[in-house]
C-alpha cells in the first residue's frame, strides 16, 4: 500500500482532456510549445490548430467515440492530430511506426478505423495495409502529413493534405462534451507474443499521469525544454513529450529520426538547449559507449529519466558521474499509461526501481495469487507485480479473455516480478514468463544481466534459460561487447561467481553482434528461446 496522498483534485465527472490543456495554457499563446525539424508551434497556434483539426475530422464524416488511425512520424503535426481528435470525442489510435503492412492490416481491422492521419514515408505502407485487409476495412478517408510533392506529385486516392485540410475548417467552437471516464484514445501493446492489444484509456488517464508523476514525482517546469528518445505513439513517449510538459506549459522538442546516440547528442548541444531528456536503459548504454558522448560543460541537461525495463545500477552511476545528474529510473506500461513505481529527484537508489507514485498502490503476489507476507524488516521474498491507480485503462478491445486476466477488479497484472526491499524501494526480477528456476531457485535473468553489464568489455547481455540432455533448467547469457572489446566466456562466468551466488552465473554464454528487441528497446528473450530451440532441433 502507499500511505501517501498527494493534493491532486480529481477532474470534474465531463471532461475533455484536450480542453483541459487549452484552458490550462490559454495564458501562453505566445509561448513556444513545440519544435520539430521545420519549426516552431506556439501555444496559440496549437490551440488553434487542434479546433481546426476537430472540425476537420468531423466534416469527414466521423462521430462521437469512432476511431482514426495516428501513423505519423514525431512532428509539430502529431500533437495537433492527436488532441483535435480528443477535442472532437473522436478516438486517435496512436500506432507504432516501425511495424510492418501485415501488423497495420490488423490494427486497421481491429480498431474499425475511419481515417487515418499518416506520415507520407508511411503512405505506401499504409497503402500495403489496406491493400491486405482484402476490403475488410471501414476506412474512408486518409490525410497525409508533409507529403512532397517532388517525389510524389499527386496524392492518391483521394487523400488530402494535412496543411489545406486544417486551413479548410474553421476552429471548432466547443469540445466534445465527454465524461472523465469515457474512451479518449488507444494505445497497442508492445506484448512480446501474439497480437497486439488495443489498449483503451479515458480521458481522466493522462490527467492523472501528468499530475501524479509529471508534477509531482519529476518536478517538471514551466521552463524546462522536454526532449524524449521514446516517440510518441509509445505511452512512455506520450507523457514525456505531450501530455507532462503540456501540463505545466513547457516546451517539447520532437525528432522524427531514430534516436540514435548522435542523432540524440545533435539536439542536446544545439539550440535550444533541452533540460530533461527521457531515455532508455539501452539507449543510455549505446551513449555512454559512443566516442562522441558530450562534455558535461555542452549540455543543459538538469535531469535524466529512465523506463521501458529496469536500469542497471552501472549505467546510472556512470552517466550521473558524467553529467552531473540524477537519472530517475521507473517502471510504467501501456496498461496502466506511463510510470507507477519510480526513484525520485534527491532519493535515487541505483539497481532498484524506487517507491511507488503517490496515488498507487503496489502489491506483490505469490504463485497462489495472494499478497506475500512481509518478512521482519518489511522487505518480500519475490513476486508478480500487481497495480491499483487512477490511470489504470478501461480493457483490451475486443479482447475479454486477456481483459479479464489483467484487470482484476481495481488491480492491474503487470506481467513482472519484483521484490521488496525493508527500506520500501522495490528491485525488479524480470518479466514473469522470462523468470527462470534452476536447481529450484528463481534466478532473476536482469540480476545476473545488470552484473555481467558490469565488465568494462560489456555493452549489453541477455540470459534465458536451456534445457539439458536431462530437461533441466540451466542459464545461458547472450553477450555484446562494447566496440573493440575483447573477453571470453570463462572470464564472464568468473567474473559472475565472484559477485552473485554461485548458482546465478550463467552455465554457458555466447557473444552475439545484437540482441534482438522491441520498437521501445525492450529486449525480446522470448527470440532467443526460439534461436536456441531451432538450433537444438537441427542437430538433432
Amino acid at each position: 500500500m502507499n500511505p501517501e496522498t498527494p493534493d491532486v483534485a480529481a477532474p470534474p465527472s465531463h471532461f475533455n482532456f484536450a480542453r483541459h490543456l487549452l484552458e490550462r495554457n490559454a495564458c501562453r499563446a505566445e509561448k513556444t510549445a513545440f519544435i520539430d525539424d521545420h519549426g516552431r508551434l506556439s501555444y496559440g497556434a496549437l490551440a488553434d490548430r487542434i479546433r481546426r483539426c476537430a472540425s476537420g475530422l468531423r466534416a469527414l464524416g466521423l462521430h462521437r467515440e469512432e476511431r482514426v488511425l495516428l501513423l505519423m512520424h514525431d512532428n509539430n503535426h502529431w500533437p495537433v492530430a492527436f488532441l483535435g481528435a480528443l477535442y472532437a470525442g473522436i478516438e486517435p489510435v496512436a500506432v507504432n511506426t516501425l511495424l510492418t503492412a501485415a501488423d497495420y492490416a490488423f490494427m486497421l481491422q481491429n480498431s474499425r478505423a475511419q481515417a487515418a492521419l499518416v506520415s507520407a514515408a508511411l503512405l505506401p505502407t499504409l497503402q500495403a495495409a489496406i491493400d491486405a485487409t482484402q476490403g475488410r476495412h471501414e476506412l474512408q478517408a486518409i490525410v497525409v502529413s508533409r507529403p512532397d510533392p517532388a517525389q510524389q506529385p499527386a496524392l492518391p486516392n483521394d487523400a488530402l493534405d494535412f496543411e489545406a485540410w486544417l486551413a479548410a475548417h474553421a476552429p471548432m467552437a466547443e469540445a466534445a462534451d465527454t465524461l472523465a471516464d469515457d474512451p479518449a484514445f488507444w494505445l497497442y501493446s508492445s506484448g512480446s507474443t501474439g497480437q497486439p492489444k488495443g489498449t483503451v484509456h479515458t480521458h481522466a488517464a493522462p490527467y492523472w499521469t501528468a499530475e501524479l508523476y509529471g508534477r509531482h514525482v519529476l518536478g517538471l517546469r514551466e521552463d524546462d525544454l522536454c526532449f524524449s528518445a521514446a516517440k510518441l505513439f509509445f505511452a512512455y513517449g506520450l507523457g514525456n513529450a505531450l501530455t507532462f510538459p503540456l501540463s505545466v506549459g513547457a516546451t517539447t522538442l520532437l525528432m522524427a529520426e531514430r534516436p540514435t546516440p548522435d542523432a540524440v547528442f545533435k539536439r542536446w548541444t544545439g539550440e535550444p538547449k533541452p533540460t530533461v531528456f527521457f531515455g532508455a536503459p539501452t539507449g543510455y548504454a549505446g551513449m555512454l559507449a559512443s566516442p562522441n558522448l558530450p562534455k558535461r560543460e555542452d549540455v543543459a541537461l538538469r535531469l535524466g529519466s529512465s523506463a521501458g525495463e529496469a536500469l542497471p545500477a552501472e549505467i546510472g552511476q556512470r552517466f550521473g558521474a558524467h553529467f552531473g545528474l540524477e537519472i530517475i529510473d521507473g517502471i510504467g506500461s501501456t496498461e496502466m499509461l506511463h510510470v507507477f513505481l519510480s526513484n525520485r529527484p534527491g532519493d535515487v537508489r541505483y539497481g532498484t526501481t524506487g517507491r511507488p507514485v503517490p496515488g498507487y498502490e503496489i502489491e506483490l503476489r505469490g504463485d497462489d495469487g495472494r499478497p506475500l507476507p512481509p518478512k521482519p524488516d518489511g522487505s518480500t521474498d519475490t513476486g508478480d507485480l500487481y497495480i491499483r491507480g487512477p490511470s489504470a485503462a478501461l480493457m483490451y478491445w475486443g479482447n475479454r479473455e486477456k481483459s479479464r486476466d489483467t484487470f482484476q477488479g481495481g488491480w492491474t497484472k503487470s506481467g513482472d516480478k519484483y521484490q521488496r526491499n525493508a527500506d520500501g524501494t522495490y528491485t525488479y526480477a524480470g518479466r514473469s514468463d522470462d523468470m527462470l528456476k534452476v536447481s529450484g531457485i528463481y534466478v532473476s535473468p536482469f540480476e545476473v544481466e545488470s552484473t555481467l553489464m558490469q565488465h568494462p568489455a560489456v555493452l549489453e547481455a541477455a540470459l534465458i534459460g536451456v534445457p539439458d540432455a536431462e530437461g533441466l533448467t540451466k542459464t545461458k547469457a547472450y553477450v555484446v561487447l562494447k566496440p573493440g572489446a575483447q573477453v571470453d566466456g570463462p572470464a564472464l562466468q568468473a567474473f559472475v561467481k565472484e559477485r552473485l551466488a554461485p548458482y546465478k552465473y550463467p552455465r554457458a554464454i555466447e557473444f552475439i553482434a545484437e540482441l534482438p528487441k522491441t520498437a521501445t528497446g525492450k529486449i525480446q528473450r522470448f527470440r532467443l528461446r526460439e534461436r536456441e530451440a531451432s538450433a537444438r532441433s537441427a542437430g538433432q
